[in-house]
């Protein structure tokens, strides 16, 4: 069986200016296309806050039904399964705050004015800090998926600030200090991490049980699923190797940083 490639980017190489490390936020929204991107994108930076103090949300816009090989699979199932998996991989993170589910079908995200309204009313309510999510610029990107779950993260932010969009949502307007999109196209910030955050990166990613075949190349009823599992793991942890020289540290995620919100 192929292994997948890990959806988490790696450094461009560019010579980019790298920022470093935020300031622990008191709150972030992380804001991904199904059940397990955030972990993938952001994971250990989100542990490493939570651990200081952030109050960490999750935002899934789709319901995870197609994440499958398997035909015979039953997807309303899968759908709940997802959802267990998913605040199973929150708490692993150390997430204290909201585990939000748009439902929208998995493979038909769309980032129309519906959408938008109901990320705009979530940024709202939870007043975030830093948002985070997918870069919907990135070249060659396959899934709309992510594509769109991108865009709903900056338009929300857009809608969320400005008073006059979708007054009915009778929230205040919320404008995030921080936007940072992970599997950037052009990366300029990466947050810095150590063992811990990296052990509970991989903790929530575990978590997602249904998705260790498809996304992490571990077949659970293969004897040698321990090991296949040291692979990814250690697969994980050259990546984020990788960010960390790009950004001066040992281990890190990387991410486009947009602070003009």
């Amino acid at each position: 069986m192929s292994v997948p490639d890990l959806p988490m980017g790696s450094p461009d190489g560019s010579d980019h200016p790298v920022g470093r490390d935020l300031a622990t936020p008191a709150s972030a929204l992380a804001i991904g296309a199904h059940p397990d991107d955030v972990e993938f994108g952001a994971g250990a930076t989100l542990a490493k806050w939570a651990a200081a103090g952030c109050v960490v949300h999750h935002l899934v816009c789709t319901d995870g039904s197609k994440g499958t090989w398997d035909p015979t699979q039953d997807p309303a199932e899968l759908v709940a399964l997802r959802q267990v998996e998913q605040r199973a991989a929150a708490k692993a993170l150390g997430g204290a705050g909201e585990v939000v589910f748009l439902g929208w079908p998995d493979g038909e995200l769309d980032s129309s004015l519906r959408q938008r309204w109901q990320v705009a009313y979530w940024i709202r309510k939870l007043q975030p800090a830093v948002v985070l999510g997918h870069d919907p610029w990135k070249r060659y990107r396959l899934h709309p998926d992510h594509r769109h779950a991108g865009l709903l993260a900056v338009e929300g932010i857009v809608a969320a600030r400005d008073p006059l969009f979708f007054p009915e949502q009778e929230l205040a307007p919320h404008r995030p200090d921080e936007l940072l999109l992970w599997e950037a196209d052009e990366p300029d910030h990466v947050e810095s991490i150590d063992d811990v955050a990296l052990e509970a990166k991989l903790a929530a990613l575990r978590a997602h049980e249904s998705q260790l075949r498809s996304t992490m190349g571990v077949s659970v009823a293969d004897p040698a699923a321990d090991e296949q599992w040291e692979a990814f793991a250690a697969r994980v942890r050259d990546r984020l190797a990788e960010w960390g020289r790009f950004g001066g540290c040992e281990l890190g995620e990387g991410f486009k940083r947009i602070d003009r919100l």
